[in-house]
């Protein structure tokens, strides 16, 4: 079985959710998340007894890489007297082709997605709604969003990295 498909197979979306969210108690616990099952998507669960638990594992190094580096690296702004030039903030062409290939693989998984899954992604990402706000407006379950949200999640990662790597 590969990592996509044991991703979709599951019904712990929400645990994982909750369990990095609480570990880690980041406002970015959906990326960690996110970025933690591309690690899976990417290694694959050969040889991983427990791919939960790699997750887990995986979110919590992330977070604390990211910790590390905002300890790290300092937000400060250029200081114009002291003669530093800011560096060119363009993408180079390459850059923009790229970006360019990546956004239309997400809007044709995007589009193929059923519309309800579609809408309850959308007003989770873009309208900022919490799965209870939109359960509630769509007089659905908290479960019901949490697992849309996930296939939309997975489908649009396996977008992504089908085609990257074909």
């Amino acid at each position: 079985m590969s990592a996509a498909e044991w991703c979709l197979r599951q019904s712990v979306w929400t645990s994982l959710y909750e369990r990095i969210r609480r570990q880690n108690r980041r406002p970015d616990s959906d990326d960690l998340l996110q970025t933690a099952l591309m690690h899976l998507f990417e290694r694959g669960v050969e040889g991983i007894d427990h791919p939960e638990a790699y997750v887990l594992r995986t979110a919590r190094n992330l977070a604390i890489d990211r910790a590390r580096r905002e300890k790290r690296v300092g937000f400060s702004s250029l200081d114009a007297e002291a003669g530093i030039e800011p560096v060119c903030l363009q993408p180079g062409p390459e850059r923009v082709l790229l970006g360019r290939e990546q956004l239309e693989r997400v809007r044709v998984a995007f589009a193929a997605l059923d519309a309800r899954t579609s809408r309850i992604f959308l007003m989770h990402r873009l309208d900022g709604l919490t799965y209870g706000r939109i359960a509630r407006t769509l007089e659905l379950s908290v479960s019901t969003i949490e697992k849309s949200i996930a296939r939309a999640l997975a489908h649009l990662a396996l977008a992504l990295m089908h085609d990257g790597l074909s």
